[in-house]
């Protein structure tokens, strides 16, 4: 028999099913723009962004946790710990991780709704606006103490949005008909369009720069 008359066999892969952020976004073409946040922030695709704290005892392990799952942890912390005033933070969501997510994904649909985009993409682009690239350290020479600008670490840039996006949606739904949800949603949507006015991630980026600027 001819190679003209052979026959190709063609074997066909069968796919598995697309793994969608809570069932309803894809990761596959989500990607960080930001190329000093490119290895610290993670967008595998996860169907419940929930790790059950296998990291913990890791050097550096929360670098291999969905980013998603940050912001709901992110969303459980204490007062002390979120950097604001107690009566800023609902401290009734302290360790409900199930209530954190809920609260995720339903501000993630109201992110969907207004934008029209994917939620993850409009998060990556919040936190990359968001992301403090200077900040300040203190530093004593014969007693006397000295604040000089040093630059940020990308896991810390990453750290410290975060917080201030929790913080801006804590601070914006404290004693408000506002939701936590809405809030949150609210929050991403101004840090990803960069709205200094809107967004208090923004306002504490530039605050932060603007002191170590003058502390050069």
């Amino acid at each position: 028999m001819s190679e003209e008359d052979r026959v190709e066999e063609v074997v066909e892969v069968e796919e598995g099913p697309q793994i969608k952020l809570f069932g309803r976004w894809p990761l596959d073409d989500v990607e960080v723009e930001n190329p000093a946040l490119k290895g610290v922030i993670s967008v595998k695709p996860v169907y419940l962004p929930h790790s059950g704290g296998r990291h913990e005892h890791k050097p550096f392990g929360k670098l291999e946790v969905m980013i998603v799952e940050r912001l709901v942890n992110r969303l459980m912390m204490q007062a002390k710990n979120a950097g604001v005033k107690k009566d800023h933070v609902n401290s009734k969501n302290q360790g409900k991780k199930l209530k954190a997510l809920r609260t995720v994904k339903y501000a993630f649909e109201i992110i969907e709704l207004r934008t029209g985009e994917n939620p993850v993409k409009v998060l990556l682009r919040a936190i990359e606006n968001a992301a403090i690239r200077e900040e300040v350290t203190r530093i004593m020479y014969g007693g006397v103490t000295y604040f000089h600008a040093v630059d940020t670490a990308p896991t810390r840039m990453v750290d410290l949005a975060l917080r201030n996006i929790a913080q801006g949606a804590a601070i914006r739904a404290f004693r408000s008909p506002t939701s936590l949800a809405e809030a949150l949603a609210e929050e991403i949507i101004a840090a990803a369009e960069y709205d200094r006015t809107r967004s208090h991630a923004i306002r504490r980026k530039e605050e932060v720069e603007r002191i170590a600027l003058s502390s050069r």
